[in-house]
């Protein structure tokens, strides 16, 4: 028995390092830990397309906002952006990607929404830059920032005021994770680009695809480390579950050739609901990359889109009266 006792102790032991040593690489946000805006991941992209990518970049710092906090649903002090263009518009609310930066990542939004007469409201993820927070969690808790980042809006600017959503890579399946949850009515319309189908499907991914390791074996420590040391359980939702009951127009882009999330997991998302989600994938396009490439065709997207949900929107509003 006492024999027992121990071996139990000790698979007990193993299994708790094991899971530790996961959350630690896949979840934990070190408080010292800052990210350098100008850090682009390599995507095989030619240098040019970097020089395109530090422009925005720096036009985007160039360009006057206001700094904004607010608390999370947890108690956590969320940080963002908000640049204002024009009086009236209708604001686009952004999300950067997995241990990104929104000055990064989200520098082609800023520039569609300075160009097209938008206003916006940068994100920093909870976990990431000025935002309070350890854990990341895939977009699991993430989501219910999307919803206290809406109601601030509709709390400062009011009820008439229109609102985007959208996000790229962790922040595109961010957004989706959020269409099932009780988002104001003047939220229109949802952007996602390069998303994951659920936390579970690209963690595996990177384990089994990137690491070389069995994701069969490794998921079930990975998830009871994100439990345990996280308090995040990974199998709560999923940008595939939450599109199930999507009430919004919802638009999915993506590269062809994206490494790390691929293309074939926006192609699922979008046939959940093709009558309200549509998608668009982009060749020579990787993770993130489909703004560079076809830059003036992907802009001109995304502004037909916004344009066609504030129509839909008023058509809507006419039906009710």
């Amino acid at each position: 028995m006492i024999e027992v006792l121990i071996v139990l102790g000790v698979l007990l032991i193993i299994t708790l390092i094991i899971s530790m040593i996961a959350y630690k690489m896949a979840f934990y946000s070190p408080k010292k830990r800052i990210s350098n805006v100008y850090d682009i991941p390599d995507e095989d992209q030619p240098e040019e397309a970097n020089a395109f990518i530090y422009k925005m970049i720096e036009d985007m710092q160039s360009r006057k906002c206001e700094h904004i906090t607010i608390s999370s649903h947890d108690g956590l002090k969320l940080f963002g952006r908000y640049y204002h263009f024009v009086d009236g518009a209708p604001i686009l609310l952004q999300f950067h990607g997995y241990r990104g930066s929104a000055e990064r990542d989200m520098c082609g939004g800023n520039k569609v929404a300075f160009e097209r007469g938008y206003n916006c409201l940068v994100v920093d993820h909870r976990a990431h830059g000025k935002s309070e927070g350890r854990t990341i969690s895939f977009g699991i808790k993430e989501r219910f920032d999307v919803v206290a980042w809406c109601n601030y809006i509709v709390d400062r600017f009011g009820e008439n005021t229109l609102i985007t959503i959208s996000g790229v890579s962790m922040g595109g399946a961010t957004v989706l994770m959020a269409s099932d949850l009780n988002l104001p009515k003047n939220v229109i319309g949802i952007w996602a680009d390069c998303p994951y189908s659920s936390p579970k499907d690209i963690i595996n991914k990177v384990v089994s695809n990137d690491m070389k390791l069995p994701a069969w074996i490794l998921w079930p420590f990975i998830w009871l480390g994100a439990f345990i040391f996280g308090g995040v359980n990974l199998n709560a939702t999923s940008a595939e579950k939450a599109l199930k009951k999507v009430k919004i127009p919802t638009y999915i882009v993506h590269g062809e050739t994206d490494k790390l999330v691929p293309v074939e997991m926006s192609t699922k998302l979008a046939s959940i609901n093709p009558s309200l989600i549509t998608v668009k994938t982009f060749k020579n396009a990787g993770h993130g990359m489909s703004f560079i490439v076809d830059n003036a065709n992907y802009i001109e997207l995304e502004d037909e889109f916004w344009q066609y949900c504030i129509k839909e929107y008023h058509n809507k509003l006419k039906k009710t009266v």
